[in-house]
């Protein structure tokens, strides 16, 4: 399947991922050594403490967005719906120029920090911004940071992670980064409680934060991957490019040619499908509160309950992963968004309801948003690593800013309950197309194996390439 990873027998070897060096907690030469790799790699860690303060400082804004356009502007849905979805699609625009900028230079690092040090130039000027204009701009320019910065930081995460433990590596990342999403609503709940000028007080206190997390980035996170000190299998095609030089598949051409992949390809259809038919955040925590009544000052605390669960789940969901198949968790997190999406059509206004919906939503990012990334990255070369992570991204996002349009659209002309279920409709289906696109596709005549090792990559030179024949490995 195109989203499992599978390891291989009992007792037999299996090389690192180039790059990602030696294990320095295993016992030399005791039995099982290769396997008791490190939890988490260091980089991992700093990588997580730079997006949980970043996503302090962003959700804050976040949080109280919404209201401020509709409730504070007058915004209309159609109105917040194409602001919704710029501030998701410029950073998707931007995510392939990231990607590919990261695989040229070669520095990682040096790409993301780019991209945090934009948006926290951003964050200061919605000071002095109040009407539409402005704020649609300053939010075009810090999504434009966030789009320069995801695909190399995931690069780099799975640059510094064994293949079979990837989707546990980024599960920590985003746990960590959902501690941020948790305690930003909460700074700006209780900013908003105590602040005479309430939305300019949020802005300023999550500028000084996104300042902080470019810091912390600077001092702490590794410009690039330890080098292995194993030598790698040797692969068919043109060596590979030198340290400190483009590889020779590294132009936008070439970078484009890596959806030859069948896999990566299956990824990025799938992915851009379902982004097509997944309500935004915002419009979610629209429709729940005007679903439930919730009073306003209680809008910026919504959130928490999404975080709070992803939170709790995103680590083991991803071992769960790695574990059991990709395919299989990435699907079942869909399958439960849109039973949250049935309970806000259907089920009675109770108490509950709100809860159970976040709750829900939490479990649909625990299940996804890490198991994603690591599929893709199984799926790419290490020297297009930020590419191939950049191809997938840029059409998911894409695809929700054409829905973020179109939900804001079926609301302004026939109301929150026939939008949400012609979206409801719209992910049904697509994520039945899914299940039927990434199934497993054994080789005829053998045993199945539908996902070949993530050490067994195309070569640089040509994407397309097919991976050497391996023995067929039965599961787990």
């Amino acid at each position: 399947m195109y989203l499992a990873d599978r390891s291989a027998p009992a007792g037999a070897h299996t090389d690192p991922e180039p790059g990602t060096g030696p294990d320095p907690g295993a016992s030399p030469g005791g039995p099982g050594a290769g396997r008791r790799a490190r939890a988490v790699a260091p980089a991992v860690l700093a990588l997580g403490a730079v997006s949980l303060i970043t996503d302090v400082s962003s959700e804050m804004v976040t949080a109280v967005l919404p209201l401020y356009l509709v409730a504070g502007l007058g915004l209309s849905p159609l109105g917040f719906g194409a602001l919704d979805g710029l501030y998701n699609g410029v950073s998707a625009l931007v995510q392939l120029t990231g990607g590919h900028l990261a695989d040229r230079v070669r520095n990682h690092k040096l790409i993301a920090g780019i991209g945090y040090g934009l948006s926290a130039l951003c964050k200061p000027l919605l000071l002095f911004a109040h009407t539409l204009g402005p704020i649609s701009v300053i939010l075009a320019l810090e999504r434009t940071g966030k789009g320069l910065r995801t695909a190399p930081r995931d690069a780099l995460i799975s640059l510094s992670t064994p293949p079979e433990s990837q989707g546990r590596a980024f599960g920590v990342h985003r746990a960590l980064d959902t501690t941020g999403a948790l305690l930003g609503p909460l700074a700006a709940f209780l900013i908003l409680s105590v602040a005479v000028d309430g939305y300019d007080a949020v802005f300023g206190v999550s500028a000084c934060v996104a300042v902080l997390g470019v810091v912390v980035l600077m001092l702490f996170v590794p410009s690039a991957t330890a080098p292995s000190t194993k030598a790698a299998p040797p692969k068919a095609g043109p060596p590979e490019a030198p340290p400190g030089t483009a590889p020779p598949a590294a132009g936008v051409r070439e970078a484009l040619a890596l959806l030859r992949l069948p896999r990566l390809r299956a990824l990025a259809v799938c992915a851009a499908l379902l982004g097509l038919t997944t309500v935004s955040d915002a419009f979610l925590y629209l429709l729940l509160q005007r679903r439930t009544g919730i009073a306003e000052q209680w809008f910026p605390l919504l959130p928490l309950g999404t975080a709070a669960v992803f939170l709790l789940l995103a680590v083991p969901a991803g071992a769960l992963a790695d574990r059991i198949g990709r395919r299989t968790v990435f699907l079942a997190g869909h399958a439960l968004l849109l039973t949250g999406y049935g309970l806000l059509l259907w089920a009675p206004a109770r108490p509950a309801l709100p809860f159970l919906v976040l709750a829900l939503h939490g479990l649909f990012y625990a299940a996804t948003d890490g198991v994603l990334p690591a599929a893709v990255a199984a799926t790419v070369p290490r020297e297009l690593r930020a590419t191939g992570l950049a191809l997938v991204g840029t059409g998911q996002a894409l695809a929700r800013f054409g829905c973020s349009l179109a939900v804001g659209a079926a609301w302004t002309l026939w109301g929150t309950g026939p939008a949400l279920a012609a979206a409801s409709a719209g992910l049904l289906c697509c994520a039945v197309v899914a299940g039927f696109v990434l199934r497993p596709d054994p080789a005829p005549g053998a045993r199945p194996d539908p996902d070949p090792a993530p050490d067994d990559p195309p070569t640089a030179g040509d994407p397309a390439a097919p991976a050497p024949h391996r023995t067929p490995r039965g599961p787990r």
